[in-house]
């Protein structure tokens, strides 16, 4: 099992106990989160409250989470993009709102589950609760992912991704103009020292992050970006353009979402748009791209006419 903490801010309080854990851990469904609160797994202050508590300023939130029994991860029938197949690879263009894998509270609805029920062709290195799965996306974060149908093929795609040999290219839109047309952001991420769930750019107990950036479209106040990743950290797009003061349209974890007017964003703008990798087999070069999903779409149609 694995603990989280959260210490109330005051913009926060005031919100349920249970809505307020639904918001930061957005891997769990509500009612699991319910659930765990119902069984004293969440205490307040070190005391055990109800779902409809009320939180104050300076509270200390913890949630303590069971992990997933292997034997609970099931095979279900999705209805999945896949963009390429073969005898050692599928790629697939995963939409918003689909984790990659299952976790606690969410065994059933996830990228895991489709490709069970989809075929029984999948590597094994990671176990039951991840096989096939070489590279993870956010559950909000929509896009190519490739998956191994091997031990073998696993092994050599995760030995490109660690040199660096895969093309990641994302699309996204974040809020404000930026100043530059492009440009490289430098700077080292490692787990934010104040929340423990968050990543920060910080220089202790950090990582080298490089992200490329090229400026699209210029959307009013809002702009539409292509990202290149150089290395891939965890959450880096979003982590870097928050440092810039640029966070990605729609993103509650690294930027202030508030009110988006007529915009109605739901979820992380990000896209991973195209993904390119040596055929874990033949050596061939090869790129699957994905078009933006609906919601994307619909943003952009929205700040063209605005």
């Amino acid at each position: 099992m694995r603990e989280s903490s959260f210490l109330i801010q005051e913009l926060e309080q005031g919100e349920r106990l249970d809505k307020f854990l639904s918001s930061k851990c957005k891997e769990l469904s509500r009612s699991y989160i319910q659930k765990l609160i119902s069984e004293n797994m969440v205490t307040v202050n070190g005391n055990a409250e109800k779902g409809s508590y009320k939180v104050r300023k300076d509270d200390l939130i913890q949630i303590i989470i069971p992990e997933a029994r292997e034997a609970e991860i099931k095979a279900v029938k999705m209805d999945l993009e896949i963009i390429y197949e073969d005898d050692c690879i599928i790629v697939v263009n995963k939409p918003p709102g689909l984790p990659v894998h299952p976790a606690p509270g969410n065994l059933e609805n996830t990228l895991v589950n489709g490709l069970l029920a989809y075929t029984d062709k999948l590597s094994g290195i990671n176990g039951v609760k991840r096989p096939g799965i070489v590279h993870r996306l956010d559950k909000d974060t929509s896009g190519v992912i490739v998956v191994a149908k091997d031990d073998q093929s696993h092994r050599k795609l995760v030995e490109e991704f660690k040199q660096r040999k895969v093309l990641k290219i994302y699309h996204t839109i974040v809020k404000g103009s930026l100043p530059y047309n492009e440009g490289v952001i430098d700077a080292p991420i490692g787990r934010d020292p104040r929340e423990r769930k968050r990543m920060a750019v910080i220089e202790r107990n950090s990582k080298e992050a490089i992200s490329h950036f090229r400026v699209l479209e210029r959307l009013g106040n809002y702009t539409y970006l292509e990202v290149k990743l150089e290395t891939g950290r965890t959450h880096q797009i979003r982590v870097h353009l928050s440092y810039l003061g640029h966070p990605i349209l729609g993103d509650e974890k690294y930027g202030r979402v508030g009110k988006q007017n007529i915009l109605s964003v739901e979820r992380q703008l990000l896209h991973a748009y195209i993904l390119g990798f040596r055929h874990p087999r033949s050596g061939e070069w090869m790129e699957f791209e994905a078009p933006l999903p609906e919601d994307f779409l619909s943003a952009l149609k929205i700040l063209k006419n605005t």
